[in-house]
């Protein structure tokens, strides 16, 4: 193994990557527990799986709140499920593509290893970004 590959390689011999969610309570009771990951592909995984699920749950709350609404609207209601999941996908798709992919590379650019939970965490950030770029804000200067 040459210089160059080893620093290069950043995760420990006889790694693999954990399963998917594989939170850990972060306080230890009973010793160290913790999850890393390592590889840029197992970060942008992690980011979009947990952005896909948040994404979804924020997007069916509201889809079952349109529906309550309209509910007179038989007719086309049933199409609001539809629509509401294309574009849920697709903002969870992108956001967590970005996200996932700016997070691995900064964390192996820095030797740093992640923890499952940052994942996790930078996908919340997209959701509530989400959810706060619902509103429409009026202010003025």
């Amino acid at each position: 193994m040459s210089f160059l590959q080893r620093n290069i390689r950043t995760a420990p011999l006889g790694y693999t990557t954990p399963s998917f969610p594989s939170l850990y309570w972060p306080i230890p009771v009973a010793g160290p527990q913790a999850n890393f990951l390592y590889n840029i592909g197992d970060v942008w995984r992690f980011t979009l799986l947990w952005t896909l699920i948040f994404y979804a749950a924020v997007h069916a709350a509201v889809c079952f709140w349109a529906i309550a609404i309209q509910k007179r609207n038989y007719k086309v209601i049933w199409t609001v499920p539809i629509i509401y999941a294309v574009i849920g996908g697709v903002e969870a798709l992108i956001a967590g593509s970005v996200t996932g992919g700016l997070i691995g590379t900064v964390y192996q650019a820095g030797y740093y290893r992640v923890s499952t939970w940052i994942p996790f965490a930078w996908a919340l950030v997209c959701t509530l970004v989400l959810i706060l770029s619902s509103f429409g804000f009026q202010g003025g200067l």
